[in-house]
């Protein structure tokens, strides 16, 4: 059985700051926030709530919008980051396949049709993983097979944030 989130190879890609306006900050923006409850250098998602906390200490975290899995899909627990890709490539694994047969065995990194987008984090044994997106209108939605989605870049600011090891905690 294929992973959800399998990247073959990666290259580097750049990190931006997400601003906008609606209201004071915009949707698409991440922040800081005050947060307790998780030691610092640890991911939290907060699935019901589609964000992502990347924990700072001192009672503050970024807080990232994120899509996560649809109905069936979402999952929950505690894991960490397994392995690290910047633009790979993404074989679809069997589920997505059976539900979506017309897609290419293999989509390269760096193609407007990837799902992984900019960069993945593979969360534990590699069946999830915390992606960036080229669909960026799924971003804030129950939306996929079980990976976390973020902005690109998002993706790009936690990726420089986190290494192996980094423990993530799904809600």
């Amino acid at each position: 059985m294929r992973d959800f989130c399998r990247p073959l190879a990666g290259i580097l890609g750049a990190v931006v700051l997400a601003t906008g306006t609606m209201g004071s900050v915009s949707a698409r923006a991440r922040e800081i926030v005050q947060f307790s409850g998780a030691s610092a250098g640890t991911i939290l998602v907060n699935s019901n709530e589609r964000r992502l906390y990347y924990v700072l200490g001192d009672g503050r975290a970024i807080r990232y919008p994120v899509g996560v899995g649809k109905n069936g899909k979402r999952w929950s627990g505690t894991t960490m980051i397994s392995r690290k890709y910047l633009r790979p490539d993404w074989a679809p694994p069997a589920e997505v396949k059976r539900d979506k047969p017309s897609l290419p065995d293999l989509i390269r990194g760096g193609s407007a049709e990837n799902p992984l987008g900019a960069a993945v984090l593979i969360l534990g044994g590699g069946k999830y993983g915390i992606h960036g997106t080229n669909k960026p209108k799924s971003i804030g939605g129950f939306v996929s097979y079980g990976c976390i989605r973020m902005y690109n870049e998002d993706v790009m600011d936690l990726y420089a944030r986190v290494g192996v090891g980094t423990r993530v905690l799904v809600q």
